[in-house]
């Protein structure tokens, strides 16, 4: 999509590798919506060109010598307007600087096939254009210096003590939970989840299950940052584990996550990777219409930013056929106001809230 001037998005590609450096860039000019306006081989050098430069989006590689991409995004985000997508490896450190650069403005991320000759394969093509496209578009979010960081340490009791849910090891069966929170997020999802899922209290009487759409080899990466800070559990999702009150449970990467009632009143977790859902894999519409298909009452759909309309259908479903209730995201606080804005205009939402209120929302439906 060209703006109003009909000039081609302006795109800096950031990376140590000349051969990717190459690649991306053709990539990026193999659509004559977007232009690449330069390279850089490291950090330092991305900085100086973004401020000289002005692009509109940065595509910036984690790993790189002399400031590697998590060091140059932080300042990135002092001295420029562009919004940044990271390109990152699937390994466990590549994963970690990925979470950590998503909390720290970086606005989406590529994942590097572990064959570098697939960069150029019709798929990568596709999400890169794709996503620089939707970026691009994005309003400037104002970045500031997040005092959430502080109010974490206040309230997250993850010290030295941990907190009694966080000992729990006694399942509770679905009658026993108060409440089950189904979560369906993607795009801005790590930050968000980041504001909202440590401001949750230890006590809740309630279960999240949480579909965030990335990669296989991420979203572990994503549970253990999120229990670091939480007074609640958070792991990513194992096959045929019980659902216990005080945990959030994340879809892993490349799969469905649905849930089963069993027949001693637990509730389990049942992962597979059937074909996805509406392009997703996994998808918050199966996890949710699983939910709604248990027969229980006490369920509660909630809508994240995002793009597209995933986990629509099956807040639809549980506001229907269970009674449920549903909030969706406000469209200022979201960094790309889809999945809401789907869910919203279905008039299924019960509740439309702002992201920095969401956690208390929840915290007085299921009644702490």
């Amino acid at each position: 999509m060209k703006n109003d001037s009909n000039v081609p998005i302006k795109v800096l590609v950031v990376d140590d590798s000349a051969f990717m450096r190459r690649m991306i860039s053709d990539i990026i000019n193999s659509d004559p919506e977007l232009s690449t306006i330069d390279i850089a081989k490291n950090g330092k050098e991305a900085i100086e060109k973004a401020v000289l430069l002005k692009p509109d989006v940065i595509t910036l590689d984690v790993e790189m010598p002399i400031m590697d991409g998590l060091s140059c995004l932080k300042e990135l985000v002092k001295v420029c307007e562009a919004q940044v997508i990271m390109l990152s490896s699937i390994t466990k450190e590549g994963g970690d600087a990925t979470i950590k650069a998503l909390e720290n403005g970086a606005i989406d991320f590529i994942t590097k096939p572990t064959n570098i000759f697939q960069i150029s394969s019709e798929n990568v093509k596709k999400e890169l254009i794709d996503k620089v496209k939707v970026i691009a578009r994005l309003k400037k979010t104002k970045r500031r210096e997040s005092n959430m960081i502080s109010e974490f340490k206040k309230t997250s009791i993850k010290t030295e003590q941990p907190t009694k849910p966080k000992q729990t090891t006694k399942p509770m069966t679905a009658k026993s939970l108060k409440k089950i929170v189904a979560i369906g997020i993607s795009t801005g999802g790590p930050k968000a989840l980041r504001d909202m899922i440590p401001m949750i209290p230890g006590n809740i009487p309630a279960a999240f299950l949480i579909v965030q759409h990335m990669p296989e080899g991420f979203t572990k990466s994503l549970a253990d940052r999120l229990n670091e800070v939480s007074n609640i559990r958070v792991k990513e999702a194992e096959d045929n584990e019980v659902v216990n009150v005080g945990y959030a449970y994340i879809a892993p990467g490349n799969q469905h996550m649905r849930v089963s009632l069993m027949i001693d009143g637990n509730l389990r977790i049942k992962l597979s990777q059937d074909p996805p859902r509406g392009a997703h894999r996994p998808s918050a519409t199966v996890m949710m219409e699983s939910l709604s298909e248990t027969g229980l009452a006490n369920l509660v759909a909630v809508i994240m930013t995002g793009m597209g309309g995933d986990g629509s259908e099956g807040a639809k479903k549980i506001k229907q056929e269970n009674n449920g209730y549903v909030l969706a995201q406000d469209e200022k606080t979201c960094v790309v106001y889809g999945m809401p804005k789907v869910a919203v205009e279905m008039g299924i939402v019960d509740e439309v809230v702002p992201l920095d209120k969401l956690s208390k929302k929840i915290s007085e439906i299921v009644g702490v």
